[in-house]
């Protein structure tokens, strides 16, 4: 038998999985700021430096393979990558979920954009940092990267 507070519980959880599934929208500083965990992760592990890395938002790429590699990192953290090569499938759940309302569809226009950047190499972050550049060139404005 269910208790009134089992039977609460249960209501609760419901609505906590309802609001997950409609609202999961996060603001361009939310994002940045999750962002900053995968930063952390990525920074050591290819060996680069804040100078390296911390402008990529604003268009600064440095043609590196440690900086490449880091942007290969920050997608394989981030889900996009899956057996070396980039799912832009789930680089479209990722905006659909995260991205606040007035930047996913621009966003997802430039994720089918640069669709064919990957197949252009066979290396991993070779393909990352040239779908990351073509992401910014094709939308600045909506870019997000840590």
């Amino acid at each position: 038998m269910i208790s009134l507070n089992n039977s609460l519980f249960v209501y609760i959880i419901f609505f906590l999985i309802l609001s997950r599934t409609f609202v999961m929208s996060m603001t361009r500083q939310q994002i940045k700021n999750s962002g900053k965990l995968l930063k952390k992760s990525c920074m050591p592990k290819n060996d680069v430096t804040e100078d390296q890395v911390g402008n990529i938002e604003q268009g600064k790429f440095i043609e590196n393979k440690n900086v490449m590699c880091y942007i290969a990192c920050i997608y394989s953290m981030g889900q996009v990558v899956k057996n070396n090569k980039i799912v832009f499938d789930a680089m479209i759940k990722q905006v659909d979920m995260m991205f606040p309302p007035e930047m996913k569809e621009p966003f997802k226009e430039s994720i089918e954009k640069c669709k064919g950047v990957p197949k252009k190499y066979k290396d991993i972050c070779e393909a990352s940092y040239w779908t990351a550049k073509c992401l910014y060139d094709a939308d600045p404005a909506n870019f997000i990267f840590p």
